[in-house]
C-alpha cells in the first residue's frame, strides 16, 4: 500500500493521538511518518555528524542494505525532513534480548545542522503513539546505544525510554545499553 493512501485511510479515521503524525506541541511542528524505498530522494540530504556515523551508519547505507522486516521513516519539522530511522519488526530473531512483542529502533539520526535543538528527544517521545498506531499487535520498542554516546542515551532516557540495565556486549562499535520503551494501546 502507498504511503498517501495508507496516510489517506488513517487520517479519515477518528485516531487517540490527535492527529496520526504526533504533534509534539511547542516551537516544534515534529512529525513522524513511513518512507517507502522508492523514497529515498526524500531523506538522502539527512547526515550526522561524521564521529557519529559509526553509532547510527548512514542513509544510504540503510537504503543499500536489504533487510527482511525493516522499515523506514522520517522525522519532519514542517514540511522539512530533519531525521531518519529504521524499525525492525524481526529484531527479536536477531537479538535474543527482544521479545516477540516488540519493534526494533535502529538507525535513528537527526542532520547534524539541526541537532541540538530537541528534535530527538521530541522526535523519541512521540515514538510510542506513533508506533503503536502502526503496529497494534506490538506492545514494545526496544534498542541498543553505544556506552560511548552519552548524548543519545540522554536523549531516549529523556525522551521515555527505561535503561534495563543490562548490555548488549557485541555492537558494531563496542559494548551497548539496552533500554525499553512500552505502549499504551487504547
Amino acid at each position: 500500500m502507498s504511503w498517501r493512501r495508507w496516510r489517506s485511510e488513517r487520517v479519515s479515521r477518528k485516531r487517540s493521538c490527535g492527529a496520526f503524525l504526533p504533534r509534539t506541541g511547542g516551537a516544534l511542528d515534529l512529525t513522524l511518518r513511513p518512507v517507502a524505498r522508492e523514497e529515498f530522494d526524500l531523506v538522502a540530504h539527512i547526515h550526522v555528524e561524521p564521529d557519529q556515523v559509526r553509532f547510527s551508519g548512514t542513509v544510504a547505507q540503510a537504503f543499500q542494505e536489504q533487510e527482511d522486516g525493516v522499515d523506514f521513516h522520517a522525522i519532519l519539522d514542517g514540511s522539512s525532513v530533519v531525521g531518519f530511522f529504521k524499525i525492525d519488526r524481526l529484531y527479536h530473531e536477531t537479538y535474543e534480548f527482544a521479545r516477540q512483542d516488540e519493534l526494533g529502533l535502529r538507525a535513528f539520526m537527526i542532520d547534524h545542522r539541526i541537532q541540538g535543538r530537541g528534535m530527538a528527544t521530541a522526535a523519541v517521545t512521540a515514538l510510542p503513539a506513533y508506533l503503536a498506531e502502526l503496529h497494534p499487535d506490538r506492545n514494545a520498542v526496544v534498542l541498543t546505544v553505544n556506552l560511548q554516546n552519552p548524548a543519545a542515551i540522554r536523549c531516549y532516557l529523556k525522551g521515555g525510554f527505561t535503561d534495563t540495565r543490562s548490555i548488549y556486549p557485541h555492537g558494531v562499535a563496542g559494548p551497548q545499553h539496552i533500554l525499553r520503551r512500552g505502549f499504551q494501546h487504547d
